[in-house]
């Protein structure tokens, strides 16, 4: 069975940096294209990030563009999202989830799976 467990989330204050982290079990990172979502209140989910494949840098959505960074230690079978200059806009329950390489450039939720249960991240101004 598949699990992902994000950690790292809380209160910040606007300029702040925050780290998640989505650590899995069940399922090996490396084969697979781990991502990043977001979710705020009365809003959709939506795409943050994914990792790169082959010789494709990872994408990010426009909004987090320069300012997020994901990155995968196969060793720990984890991925991180670096988040710096935080936001208030940047508040939302983050998700982490996996795709297929075949499935790579895509930033629908529905080419996603095994959600992970979510971290808040509140950038407070």
């Amino acid at each position: 069975q598949v699990q992902l467990v994000e950690s790292g989330g809380g209160v910040v204050q606007v300029g702040d940096s925050v780290r998640l982290s989505c650590t899995a079990s069940g399922h090996t990172f490396s084969s697979s294209l781990p991502g990043w979502f977001r979710q705020a209140p009365g809003k959709e989910r939506e795409f943050v990030a994914v990792m790169g494949w082959r010789d494709a840098s990872p994408l990010y959505a426009d909004s987090v563009k320069g300012r997020f960074t994901i990155s995968r230690d196969d060793a720990k079978n984890t991925v991180y999202l670096q988040m710096n200059s935080l936001k208030p806009e940047d508040t939302a329950l983050y998700y982490c989830a996996k795709t297929s390489f075949s499935k790579f450039g895509s930033m629908s939720s529905r080419d996603f799976g095994s959600w992970g249960q979510g971290i808040q991240v509140t950038v407070s101004s």
